[in-house]
């Protein structure tokens, strides 16, 4: 074994565990601005009825990019903020274990949206798809954060089968409730009741 190779990684798990406590108060802003940014497509969405799967996945897509590009910029404000390196080896290390469920999940949305572009409920399961797999990315990512992260990732990945199980099934009705309800419902609304409650307790934590 390296020992250059050994020491780096010992390093680096160190500035992970010791800057857990930053990384938390880092997400509040981040998770809130990707609950309201999905909140707000789940609801256009609906409005606008796009059902297909291709113009469910675009749509999507282009929402992500808007909610990444939004995040980036905070984490670079928060680092520089801090004076720290923004791409440092620890953050190297989340986004590493972010990328291969996130990449699963745009594979799947991309072959079933071209495969099958007409099939509107397909758009339901799609959904609990990425909602499962980016649940699978939050418990990956919260390995090197506090184990709140970890605990809000299973409940995307308990929700998501819950509801994959109920679909399956058929759902009570017969009817499948609309996807944009899904996307509404994790990334939306779960993403603003987290940030929301991370946000309120760091802030209590300041005032003590």
């Amino acid at each position: 074994m390296n020992p250059n190779w050994a020491e780096e990684n010992l390093q680096t798990i160190r500035q992970l565990m010791e800057r857990s406590a930053l990384y938390r108060r880092a997400l509040a802003p981040i998770l809130i601005l990707a609950g309201a940014a999905g909140t707000l497509a789940a609801v256009a969405g609906y409005c606008l009825k796009i059902e297909s799967p291709r113009a469910f996945v675009l749509y999507w897509f282009g929402v992500a990019v808007v909610a990444l590009a939004g995040a980036l910029l905070l984490v670079r404000r928060q680092a520089l903020k801090d004076r720290e390196p923004f791409w440092s080896p620890p953050t190297r290390r989340v986004a590493q274990s972010l990328l291969p469920p996130l990449a699963a999940g745009f594979a799947i949305g991309m072959a079933a949206a071209f495969r099958f572009p007409n099939e509107k409920e397909l758009s339901f399961f799609i959904a609990l798809a990425w909602v499962v797999l980016y649940g699978c990315a939050l418990n990956a990512a919260g390995f090197f954060m506090r184990r709140g992260i970890r605990f809000f990732g299973w409940l995307f990945i308990i929700g998501g089968c819950g509801f994959l199980a109920l679909g399956l099934c058929r759902w009570p009705g017969g009817m499948l409730p609309p996807a944009q309800w899904i996307m509404g419902l994790f990334f939306g609304a779960l993403h603003l009741a987290y940030g929301a409650y991370l946000y309120l307790t760091e802030k209590g934590k300041k005032a003590v």
